[in-house]
C-alpha cells in the first residue's frame, strides 16, 4: 500500500490532469523539435514545452506531496523557478550565437563585437 491511495479523489483528479497536460505539452515540444527544419524554428517549440510542461509536472508534484503530508511542501517551486528563469535565457543565448555564426550575417572584414 502506498500513501498515494490516501489522497482525496478530487486531488487525485487534479494531479492526474496536471501530469497528463504536462506530459502532452512536453511531447508536443519534442515532436516540434524533430519536425521543424531550421535551427530557429527548432528553438521555439522545445523552449515553450519545457517551460509549460515542467511547470505542470512540478505543480502536480507540489500538490501531491502537500496533500500527502497535510502541509505545504514548496521544494518544487525551486525547480519551477529555475526552469522558468533559465530556459528563456538559454533560448536567447543560442539564438544570438546562431545569428552571429550565420554566413549571411557575419562579414569577414568586420571585427568581433561583444554580444
Amino acid at each position: 500500500m502506498t500513501h498515494l491511495e490516501t489522497l482525496p479523489p478530487a486531488g487525485q483528479l487534479v494531479i492526474a490532469a496536471l501530469l497528463v497536460f504536462g506530459a502532452t505539452i512536453t511531447l508536443l515540444g519534442s515532436v516540434g523539435l524533430v519536425r521543424f527544419r531550421t535551427f530557429y524554428e527548432r528553438l521555439h517549440a522545445p523552449t515553450l514545452a519545457t517551460s509549460a510542461g515542467t511547470a505542470a509536472i512540478a505543480l502536480a508534484s507540489l500538490l501531491t506531496f502537500s496533500l500527502m503530508r497535510g502541509r505545504p511542501v514548496l521544494h518544487e517551486l525551486v525547480v519551477l523557478l529555475f526552469v522558468t528563469m533559465t530556459t528563456p535565457i538559454g533560448l536567447v543565448l543560442l539564438a544570438r550565437a546562431a545569428h552571429r555564426r550565420h554566413p549571411s550575417v557575419r562579414k569577414d572584414d568586420e571585427p568581433d563585437k561583444p554580444l
